[in-house]
């Protein structure tokens, strides 16, 4: 296994993993496919198994030393993976519910753990044709199909019309009320709805100001795109602004919220519980 300095090495690597992966994706996805729904409620395609096992395969061959922990794999306890100071962590196919409604806004996502902090990040969405990517020392960068690969920077909000990242699976009251709230204090924000960790890197690339997330999220569908936003020069943290880590004894995320450069302070508008 390479130092762990030289992680950014794996960068290209990992961007053809995730590439290929969502190449059989997309075969599965212009056909037809069984849909099962998992213990947790959520749904699982011939997709997400076939993206996991081609991302797992070839992750074993670049760094046979590393662990992985992908969505799909079989449960690992926190014992066992307590002790780990590196390993990547995978969501095979982010947004099977976007997958299913054939909406195009599902991605790949594929991150390096270091500590308790994504260091690289792919995340790929092969339906609309962009790739976003970041690793720390190397910057963030934004890829449209046959395009070249662009810097990208979240932006500064100043005040005014905001831009604000809805889920489009998973809106809510509590979103609702933090709307209300923006617009009482800047004027009626711009909703922009997105599936999968599209919403997190719309906030990376300066699309949006802020994603705030009211609702259950795992590790997996948030480390890839964590790092391009904190390398991009945006942040992630918790409701009480403490930032979000990985490998914790629980995999699920608090409720947080993704904004741009700068110190405006979103959670002065978040709803009152």
């Amino acid at each position: 296994m390479k130092h762990e300095s030289d992680y950014c090495a794996y960068l290209d690597d990992v961007r053809a993993i995730a590439a290929d992966a969502g190449q059989r994706i997309l075969e599965i996805y212009e056909r037809d496919y069984t849909v099962s729904i998992k213990g947790d409620g959520s749904p699982l395609t011939e997709a997400d198994r076939a993206a996991h096992t081609l991302i797992v395969a070839r992750l074993n061959v670049l760094t046979p030393d590393m662990p992985v922990l992908s969505e799909e794999s079989a449960e690992t306890a926190y014992e066992d993976r307590a002790g780990w100071t590196s390993f990547w962590l995978v969501d095979p196919l982010d947004g099977t519910k976007e997958f299913i409604k054939h909406n195009g806004e599902f991605t790949v996502n594929i991150a390096l753990i270091e500590g308790q902090s994504p260091v690289l990040g792919v995340v790929s969405a092969p339906a609309v044709g962009v790739t976003y990517w970041a690793c720390q020392g190397h910057g963030a960068f934004k890829q449209d199909h046959g395009g070249t690969a662009q810097a990208i920077r979240s932006r500064v909000y100043q005040g005014g019309k905001a831009r604000v990242v809805a889920s489009r699976s998973h809106p809510g009251e509590q979103l609702a009320r933090f709307l209300s709230n923006v617009a009482r204090a800047q004027g009626e924000p711009e909703t922009l709805s997105m599936g999968s960790a599209l919403k997190l890197c719309l906030v990376a690339d300066g699309t949006a100001d802020v994603y705030p997330r009211f609702g259950p999220t795992s590790e997996w569908d948030t480390a890839a795109a964590h790092c391009v936003v904190q390398i991009a020069g945006g942040r992630i943290t918790a409701m009480d602004k403490a930032p979000l880590q990985y490998n914790k004894r629980s995999l699920l995320n608090p409720w947080f919220l993704v904004s741009g450069v700068g110190d405006y302070d979103w959670s002065a508008h978040l709803p009152e519980n």
